[in-house]
């Protein structure tokens, strides 16, 4: 959550006339210029392999009052991958979500699905530089994670990282406009 508030106090002086005389008169006043509140949205979706760590997000994303929906798998029976990283990327593509995270064993499958949609650009992330470049460089809008391979404090902090982290634009943002066909 952003919030930020802007307050400017604000003297304004009145030319008074008294008794043939010129007097400022200072009045105090407080102004609330700006207020605005920004949640971040994101969507979440695991397969079976993912079901464990995206619980263990999900408390870590109500804890910092990040606003989530989760669309599944809800448990730890078999399923396929693409039945949750395709409605991921959708809802992310109609930016409807300003980020989406995806969780399968290895993190391939998912980001493979996911980077079929137009404007998706799902990285796998491993480690917290890997979540940084990935937002700076390649201006990545799902990140996924390998939940065979990370600790949950490792995942809690990519996403920190990926969440907070500005795209670069510049000599990048060429690059980035190359990638869909």
């Amino acid at each position: 959550m952003i919030v930020k508030i802007l307050i400017f106090k604000v003297f304004i002086f009145r030319k008074v006339i008294f008794e043939e005389k010129l007097w400022l008169i200072s009045e105090y006043c407080c102004i609330n210029l700006f207020f605005q509140i920004d949640f971040m949205k994101i969507v979440i979706g695991c397969d079976h392999a993912g079901f464990e760590l995206k619980n263990t997000i999900l408390t870590y994303f109500n804890d910092n009052d990040i606003e989530w929906v989760d669309i599944g798998t809800f448990s730890k029976d078999s399923m396929d991958y693409p039945d949750i990283a395709h409605p991921v990327a959708e809802l992310v593509e109609k930016r409807e979500f300003d980020f989406g995270v995806l969780i399968c064993g290895s993190a391939n499958g998912v980001a493979i699905s996911a980077n079929k949609h137009k404007n998706i650009r799902a990285a796998i992330c491993w480690n917290n530089e890997i979540a940084s470049l990935a937002r700076q460089h390649n201006n990545a809008n799902i990140i996924c994670l390998p939940a065979r391979f990370i600790v949950k404090e490792s995942a809690f902090q990519m996403l920190d990282t990926f969440f907070n982290t500005k795209f670069e634009g510049g000599r990048h943002q060429n690059r980035v406009q190359k990638i869909d066909c």
